[in-house]
């Protein structure tokens, strides 16, 4: 008799310690793999924590642009970035394919907007013939502080033709290699269009 009691003390004390413990390895399985919560794998990589931005953290590249910062406010936003002061042909290449991905986007498509994030200072006129036959690209110039930020995630190494996803409160939530198939991007776009509840 007294042989069962301690059995079911033991096996009380085991249920209880489960209880405690394997909740805390669901929780920590979900934070290190998130793409478990939705069945999903991303093709881009989840930054966590997101870089966040404010939009005074950036402004207009040049006249077109800065007319235009207002179009950054409640968008998704696929933002090219140019880390150096030329934009070689795997970052015109980067530009061309964000223009064809939201050409994709189809009905989704004014739900986003394009911009490119310019790192390093360079002339107007000179910087004008990397995107001269695009209407809509609006070039932004990030502060200090963005650039950091970016270059903290990247231990450093910011490459040319590398792709984020921004979403419409100014979080910098996904990233992708230079090279990034478009298809893939817009994947993982139009799964966020379709859960997110802000613009």
């Amino acid at each position: 008799m007294m042989h069962n009691q301690k059995n079911k003390n033991h096996l009380l004390i085991l249920v209880i310690f489960g209880m405690s413990v394997i909740p805390f390895l669901i929780a920590w399985g979900l934070k290190e793999h998130p793409q478990l919560l939705n069945g999903q794998t991303n093709h881009g990589r989840l930054i966590t924590p997101p870089l966040t931005t404010e939009r005074s953290d950036l402004t207009g590249f040049d006249s077109f642009s800065a007319e235009n910062m207002s179009e950054l406010a409640g968008h998704w936003l696929l933002v090219n970035v140019i880390p150096e002061s030329n934009c070689n042909d795997v970052c015109i290449e980067a530009l061309h394919k964000t223009k064809q991905l939201r050409l994709m986007l189809n009905k989704e498509l004014p739900r986003t907007r394009r911009i490119v994030l310019i790192l390093k200072d360079i002339a107007p006129e000179i910087a004008a013939s990397w995107w001269a036959d695009d209407k809509t690209l609006i070039r932004v110039k990030p502060n200090d502080a963005v650039i950091k930020k970016l270059a903290d995630i990247r231990q450093g190494n910011i490459p040319h033709g590398m792709l984020l996803l921004m979403d419409p409160l100014g979080n910098v939530m996904m990233q992708y290699e230079p090279g990034f198939d478009p298809y893939d991007v817009k994947s993982d776009l139009m799964h966020l269009l379709r859960i997110s509840q802000i613009g």
